[in-house]
């Protein structure tokens, strides 16, 4: 070497050790790996609580749901249960009076309770007679002749009503078809 240069030193280079096994063992920084472990030592502990929160949140929610679905029609049927009481005080009144009139008008009486009831819950009748025969709405038990050539395609007549909850259908009606 000449004076002047300095002589070139590898980043790697070390003098009193040979070959590069020197270079292989871990640089420690003790601190910074207790941090890191202590972070990490954290995030399990937040991890472990989330998940058992999740779980008691999947376990109520199901708890909840049976004890709905359970209970779901309960509000309705106390409703009707005054209906039912109607229903066996006409019973009285049908096996004690001979007057026919007072009779049916008793019944008509417990018959629009529970219409009107059944109305206040959401339900409510699906027209059908003279109407076009929709297959989402109507079940066709069959088909006749049409009476008159405007009837062709429509409901002549309907063997069993239908009824919608809310504007959802809860039972198609029933229906004859003119042909």
């Amino acid at each position: 070497m000449q004076q002047g240069e300095e002589a070139e030193v590898g980043i790697n280079a070390d003098e009193n050790l040979s070959g590069t096994t020197h270079l292989n063992e871990p640089v420690t920084n003790e601190p910074e790996i207790e941090t890191l472990r202590n972070e990490l030592g954290e995030m399990k502990d937040k991890f472990i609580r989330k998940v058992a929160e999740f779980e008691n949140f999947k376990k109520r929610s199901l708890k909840e749901r049976t004890d709905l679905i359970q209970t779901a029609g309960k509000e309705v049927i106390v409703d009707m249960l005054e209906v039912l009481d109607d229903c066996e005080r006409a019973e009285k009144q049908i096996n004690a009076s001979d007057d026919v009139n007072q009779t049916k008008e008793g019944v008509m009486l417990v018959f629009n309770k529970l219409k009107n009831l059944l109305a206040a819950k959401g339900l409510k009748p699906m027209e059908t007679i003279n109407h076009d025969f929709d297959p989402d709405m109507h079940e066709a038990i069959t088909e006749i002749p049409a009476p008159t050539p405007e009837l062709k395609g429509k409901v002549i007549d309907e063997i069993q009503k239908g009824y919608y909850l809310n504007d959802k259908i809860i039972r198609y009606a029933k229906v004859v078809v003119g042909k």
